[in-house]
């Protein structure tokens, strides 16, 4: 492990992220494995949201799959390890709401909640394999959901 992995590892574990992590892959009756880096692989997860193939939380990288299907592709392995970093630079939990938000804007700009989100982007589009959508127009967006509310 580099000393940045280290210093990753002891910020996520103080900022209690690793924690809640492993308490939901606990919960989630993962089976809770040793992986590179530091992380934690919790195979298993059954969870209705996030609806993605595997999501992090700390250190803890959570996959739908179990171990026998197969393992992690290198490059997402990648992709949620950087997110392990985000965790550690946001102090922790606070990664939630800053990441929602970040989703919530690229959403409304292309329709897709990755292709603007600046945690998706940092951690690599096509290593967490999202496809970039092109930005839309936001007046026309605004004026569509106006209509949409106006009563008839």
């Amino acid at each position: 492990m580099t000393s940045a992995h280290r210093m990753r590892w002891l910020l996520n574990w103080m900022n209690l992220s690793t924690a809640a992590g492993l308490l939901l892959a606990k919960g989630k009756q993962c089976d809770v494995r040793p992986g590179p880096d530091g992380l934690f692989l919790a195979f298993g997860y059954t969870g209705a949201l996030p609806v993605a193939g595997a999501f992090t939380v700390g250190n803890v990288i959570l996959c739908r799959f179990v171990p026998d299907q197969g393992q992690l592709r290198p490059a997402l392995l990648a992709h949620e390890a950087r997110h392990s970093t985000q965790y550690a630079a946001c102090l922790g939990l606070p990664f939630l709401p800053l990441y929602f938000g970040a989703a919530a804007f690229s959403l409304l700009r292309t329709g897709d909640h990755a292709s603007l989100n600046i945690f998706e982007r940092r951690a690599g589009l096509a290593d967490g394999g999202y496809v970039e959508h092109p930005v839309r127009p936001l007046a026309a967006r605004l004026k569509a959901a106006l209509i949409r509310r106006e009563p008839s």
